[in-house]
């Protein structure tokens, strides 16, 4: 995984700049990186981002795993799993040194399982999820090059009580079918950015780190995470993206007891943990005539996943979205 992120940083070393139009559709980052610009004084952006993502196929460390193996340990094997979320942001500028961040998601969740009996159910939930926070300050600004951090904080706004129907009765659902992580969670992050004629692009690093446990005893696994990105602007409406996103994220510590560690390895603690580089795609669109609204899409997959299995592997993502400052 090192070796990795260090050869995604350096895919986004710096050229030979020039001074690039803040209107331009890659003045933005691709619409999957989330706080990657700032704002001049009094400015406001309004965006909303729907993303979804699909999950199927049985994972121990980089190796696939049988539905049969699953439930040669547990009851209850997970076949595949389908995430869905509109997440809706603000951002404004009180000053040139600061622009304000929130982020608000709803999120769908659904999870098709097979039993040891050969039986077959799923579970769903749905509902508002972790509210973010964030306040954006630049560190080092240039007509074509931009450096700032964002001191950001996660609340506990998502349930993690969820419950639904299984074969055992109406049952509070495992970790990964929760909505929040039910902790206050620091989510720093610090983002650089380059223009150069018709290229452009940046790096973002950024982390999530759990601040003690919430009230089911356990608290989600810390994240790192690096993103990087190169964009090719064709003229002053479309530009095209290449992103590579790696990330690395532990087990659960603690543990909800109301679940069955016997039953499905979802309610297992010690097997949430893993490591995924996605490979994505994007298109950024700027719609002089409408007033510059943005209109964005990635398509991703991954190039590389090892989980502490068995876990559902990803099988691919989406995320499309739409941003207007005022």
């Amino acid at each position: 995984m090192k070796t990795t992120l260090v050869a995604l940083t350096a895919l986004t070393l710096p050229y030979v700049a020039i001074a690039h139009d803040s209107n331009a559709p890659d003045s933005h980052a691709p619409i999957g990186v989330m706080a990657d610009h700032t704002h001049k004084k009094g400015e406001w952006m309004a965006s909303y981002r729907y993303s979804r993502m699909a999950m199927e196929q049985n994972r121990t460390d980089s190796n696939n795993v049988s539905d049969a193996s699953v439930l040669n340990n547990f009851m209850v094997a997970p076949t595949d799993m389908d995430m869905k979320m509109h997440m809706f942001g603000l951002m404004y500028a009180p000053s040139d040194s600061v622009t304000l961040m929130v982020m608000a998601p709803y999120i769908e969740k659904s999870m098709n399982h097979i039993t040891r009996m050969g039986g077959q159910f799923k579970t769903e939930s749905r509902g508002l999820g972790d509210i973010k926070l964030g306040a954006l300050m630049p560190l080092w600004n240039t007509d074509n090059q931009h450096l700032h951090f964002n001191a950001g904080v996660s609340l506990p706004t998502g349930s993690i009580n969820q419950k639904d129907q299984t074969p055992l009765g109406f049952s509070r659902l495992p970790y990964v079918m929760q909505l929040g992580s039910g902790t206050f969670d620091l989510t720093p992050s610090i983002t650089y950015r380059y223009f150069n004629d018709a290229w452009s692009g940046g790096t973002q690093l950024n982390a999530t780190a759990r601040l003690g446990r919430n009230d089911n005893d356990y608290s989600l696994g810390n994240e790192l995470a690096l993103t990087t990105w190169a964009a090719y602007r064709f003229n002053d409406i479309i530009s095209t993206s290449l992103r590579l996103d790696g990330r690395q994220w532990g087990n659960v510590d603690g543990a909800d007891r109301s679940l069955n560690v016997a039953v499905v390895p979802t309610a297992r603690a010690d097997l949430r943990g893993g490591k995924r580089v996605d490979a994505i795609v994007g298109v950024n669109l700027v719609l002089p005539e409408l007033n510059h609204h943005r209109l964005a899409i990635e398509v991703g997959a991954p190039l590389y996943e090892k989980l502490d299995g068995p876990q559902l592997s990803s099988d691919w993502k989406l995320t499309a979205g739409w941003q207007k400052a005022f």
